[in-house]
């Protein structure tokens, strides 16, 4: 997470304010975790062709046929930059609205998940995804273990993985695909403990109800929410039934 108080820390926070800052920050995620599962399921109804040979309305087709794909897919990763590099100079309010509308643009591109996969699929991996979150959250909450060693471990990690990634777009090895799936789910298993580690640590040192506190809820949620979502998608590699 990539944000900075300009308010020096006067004392620890209480267990009270820790508590507060952390029930905002799983607030605003479960948020925009719905804004995007509403989003893609919209979407998808709307461009569903459950009659044709295609899986797309032809009236859509346009949206795999041109750009537009990588308009819709690379737009979310656009706004995360924004809203990390804007964060300390906009207001709570704004930061939010922000949160809320990468939440909606995310939506669009999950949408082609129901595309491919199906819907009890889907549906069954974000249980087993909200189950596996939850457990890793709640040992980053309860550990003794300093996991600030472990994080940097998992970002070197995560930069191979997507090096990988890129790699096998070319390769379309179906056995490199798994293994990448596999190592995205320890990742981001791992991530997620040490971020939940990291989000009490800092509202342990912050006041909650500050402005820069409530900000810092909006990052830490974006910072859980795209845990989420990555755990996810690595997950319904493996579990997802792909339609015929």
């Amino acid at each position: 997470m990539n944000f900075q108080s300009s308010q020096p820390y006067a004392r620890p926070a209480d267990k009270v304010s820790v508590n507060a800052f952390l029930q905002r920050v799983y607030v605003i995620m479960a948020a925009g975790l719905g804004i995007t599962g509403l989003m893609a399921w919209w979407f998808f109804s709307l461009i569903q062709n459950p009659d044709g040979m295609m899986p797309i309305k032809p009236e859509y087709a346009f949206l795999v046929q041109s750009p537009t794909i990588w308009i819709i897919s690379l737009a979310p990763l656009a706004f995360v930059f924004l809203i990390s590099g804007l964060i300390n100079r906009i207001s709570y309010s704004f930061a939010t609205l922000l949160f809320a509308a990468y939440s909606l643009l995310m939506g669009l591109s999950l949408s082609f998940v129901f595309l491919i996969y199906t819907t009890e699929s889907v549906a069954s991996t974000f249980f087993i995804t909200a189950a596996t979150f939850g457990a890793m959250a709640l040992i980053g909450m309860t550990t003794k273990m300093d996991l600030t060693r472990m994080g940097s471990f998992l970002m070197m990690a995560l930069i191979g993985l997507i090096i990988a990634t890129l790699v096998n777009l070319f390769l379309q090895s179906g056995l490199m695909e798994m293994i990448i799936s596999g190592i995205g789910v320890l990742i981001f298993c791992g991530l997620t403990a040490y971020d939940t580690q990291k989000l009490m640590n800092i509202g342990n040192m912050i006041d909650a109800e500050s402005e820069q506190g409530k900000k810092a809820a909006v990052m830490g949620a974006l910072t859980l929410y795209l845990d989420f979502i990555n755990l996810f998608l690595f997950l319904l590699r493996f579990l997802g039934n792909r339609r015929d």
